[in-house]
């Protein structure tokens, strides 16, 4: 039973990338895989609900087992299809573009892996906490600046053909928060 779990866990991994369309496999298999996920998740309970026995018995085993997340989560990510990109407004009426910055590569798969996750339903909650938290990284090397709108963007890359022709990534806005980063005068 143990390696059934472990097995339908890095499946549905696997065909969750290949339904995003993550893979250099063709566009057609993403409906296929996606029928396949969804299989590895009837397996885990995961479509039964929360309160199913069976579901949190499942759940529960996964969890102290450590296999919840299967290799993927361990695994070097797919480059991101997701930017968070950050609009700097200075008192002046200057306007630069940040992206936030990380020290090491390790930290930028993090980075990546972290904007890859951002836009699903289950973070929503925490959603504008995490780019709060981007978005004061950056504002600590630019301590003059009032206001940041941290927009968060899908991009959609160009087929091989298009690429050929000319044709860029286009960038489909998500969502976007707006912080102002007043200091409080001290007397």
């Amino acid at each position: 039973m143990h390696f059934f779990l472990l097995t339908a866990v890095c499946l549905g991994g696997v065909f969750w990338l290949i339904a995003q369309g993550s893979t250099i496999l063709p566009s057609a298999c993403n409906e296929y895989a996606h029928k396949a996920e969804l299989a590895a998740t009837w397996c885990l309970g995961k479509t039964a609900s929360a309160s199913n026995p069976l579901r949190r018995s499942i759940a529960t085993y996964l969890h102290a087992a450590g296999i919840q997340a299967g290799y993927s989560f361990f695994a070097p990510n797919v480059p991101s299809h997701h930017q968070l990109t950050l609009a700097l407004f200075y008192d002046d009426g200057r306007v630069e573009y940040e992206t936030p910055h990380v020290r090491s590569k390790a930290a930028a798969l993090r980075l990546d892996s972290l904007l890859d996750k951002l836009p699903e339903q289950r973070y929503e909650s925490v959603r504008e906490a995490l780019v709060k938290m981007l978005v004061l990284s950056v504002w600590r090397e630019h301590p003059d600046v009032k206001k940041v709108r941290a927009t968060f963007e899908a991009v959609h890359l160009p087929s091989a053909t298009e690429f050929e022709q000319g044709k860029g990534e286009t960038l489909e806005p998500m969502f976007s928060f707006d912080f102002s980063l007043r200091k409080e005068k001290q007397e």
